[in-house]
């Protein structure tokens, strides 16, 4: 008998299609409208739990060595991830500070820390305990983990200083940019679909 959970609707149009298991490389396309729906991929939950945990080392270095350099008159004081932050606060701009906190530090780790928690269970062959809250939590937390955003506006910064001062990029620095593509590699490969198809599978009947 065919369940309701072996139907997929459609992002763009709303077509409800029967889902059929697909060989690798093969993708399933809307007819009405052309749309992807979904498309075969084999271990794109291993490779995400992969990807997050090194998007987990990476995020560590990135907070635990400088970040940036100012060179002036032979002189350099190096700044980690952490600085900025603080600066802000000292200068009574506390929303700001509170601000670039959530969007540099506090919601990539807790974005990290939510994906390892579904993902390796998953994984392992288990659920996680509240799984299903911590996937509607993690797609809430998103936009506001795009560490893309915060590199492209340091670079920003970056470009602008340069003008006064010799710039000398720290070992945090290539970190943020190892965190970033290993962040958005996990998102990549790991479809939404796969872990609830996972979640059924492990469900008791």
């Amino acid at each position: 008998m065919t369940t309701a959970s072996s139907y997929i609707a459609c992002q763009d149009c709303d077509a409800l299609y029967h889902e059929r298991r697909l060989d690798r490389g093969e993708v399933a396309r809307c007819r009405r409208c052309g749309a992807l729906l979904y498309r075969a991929r084999s271990g794109g939950l291993a490779n995400a739990v992969a990807l997050t945990l090194t998007a987990a080392i990476c995020f560590v270095i990135a907070n635990a060595f400088p970040l940036l350099g100012f060179k002036l008159e032979g002189r350099v004081q190096e700044n980690i991830l952490l600085t900025g932050v603080l600066e802000l606060w000292h200068a009574g701009m506390w929303s700001l500070a509170v601000l670039v906190f959530l969007a540099s530090i506090g919601a990539p780790a807790l974005r990290i820390a939510g994906l390892l928690y579904v993902l390796v269970p998953l994984q392992l062959g288990r659920s996680a305990p509240g799984l299903r809250a911590a996937l509607r939590y993690l797609q809430y937390l998103r936009p506001w983990s795009m560490v893309e955003v915060y590199m492209l506006g340091l670079l920003v910064a970056i470009v602008k200083l340069s003008q006064l001062a010799t710039i000398v990029s720290g070992t945090a620095l290539y970190a943020f940019v190892a965190l970033m593509l290993a962040l958005a590699a996990a998102d990549a490969v790991l479809e939404p679909r796969q872990l609830w198809q996972r979640l059924r599978a492990l469900a008791p009947a």
